[in-house]
């Protein structure tokens, strides 16, 4: 005799399956289906999920599409403010910086995490319980805009996360980028129809996670990166180690991080 599986357990073992496809698509960049099978899937999640309302939730893939306008952005304020990183163009700086800790680390051995900086929007992302409940941007480092609508749209960013040893509640910090691929494809058609082009992919992005019709947002494929986690629940001690974690919680983590040992190292990264 087959088996009746309930409404409640489709729509979760669904919701799972498209989770791991999204995972495999946008972050590993390792398909294992094709799109006709994908949107097979997130069919038949709508239609249960319509049938079955009281069994919605929003961490749900298909809140993704971005259905709803919202009337504008709530202001709020960041736990910890985000701050903006300083910069240097030279290796005299760089040197000087490295002697600092150094100095104040009183000759102990230390190593340095080298990573990319990526160009794009800081974001923000609240999760509890594992999983999104806030997207919120740098502002002026005190206080940032609410987007979660929008950032819901973005497929690289996890709505839940991976595993199960993650703290009740994270933070986690990163960049909202505009691939350049997405970028000449979005001024091709912009120019087509007449309105000025973006001037680069960066204000692209900026400008897109403002849309107030998170549908706009959708459609213009926006990426992530990730680069900081925090929590006052116990976490991986050094920074390294934090981003691994990330990368298995499902976040995107950078390929182009590298663990640095003296100064020698730095400067060759």
């Amino acid at each position: 005799m087959e088996k009746i599986v309930s409404p409640a357990l489709q729509i979760e073992e669904l919701r799972r399956t498209l989770r791991e496809h999204e995972y495999r698509y946008y972050v590993l960049s390792s398909p294992t289906i094709g799109d006709l099978e994908y949107d097979a899937l997130m069919k038949r999640l709508e239609e249960l999920e319509l049938q079955y309302p009281e069994w919605d939730s929003p961490d749900s893939p298909t809140h993704r599409v971005g259905s709803d306008k919202t009337e504008g952005f709530v202001s709020v304020q960041h736990e910890r403010p985000m701050l903006s990183l300083g910069n240097t163009y030279n290796y005299d700086e760089v040197g000087d910086f490295y002697r600092r800790v150094a100095d104040g680390l009183g000759g102990h051995p230390f190593e340095i995490v080298a990573e990319l900086k990526f160009d794009g929007l800081s974001i923000s992302l609240i999760y509890e319980d594992g999983a999104l409940v806030r997207a919120v941007t740098r502002g002026d480092g005190i206080t940032g805009d609410d987007v979660t609508a929008n950032v819901r749209t973005i497929r690289s960013i996890p709505l839940r996360l991976r595993g199960e040893n993650y703290p009740r509640l994270l933070e986690v910090r990163g960049e909202i980028l505009l691939p350049f691929k997405e970028f000449e494809r979005i001024n091709s058609e912009r120019e087509a129809a007449g309105e000025p082009p973006f001037a680069n992919p960066r204000n692209a992005a900026s400008g897109t996670i403002k849309q107030l019709d998170p549908r706009i947002v959708a459609s213009r494929n926006l990426d992530a990166y990730f680069y900081y986690i925090y929590s006052d629940e116990l976490l991986p001690t050094t920074h390294y180690d934090r981003l691994n974690t990330a990368r298995e919680w499902g976040f995107k983590i950078s390929d182009a991080v590298t663990l640095c040992s003296t100064r020698e190292e730095v400067y060759a990264f």
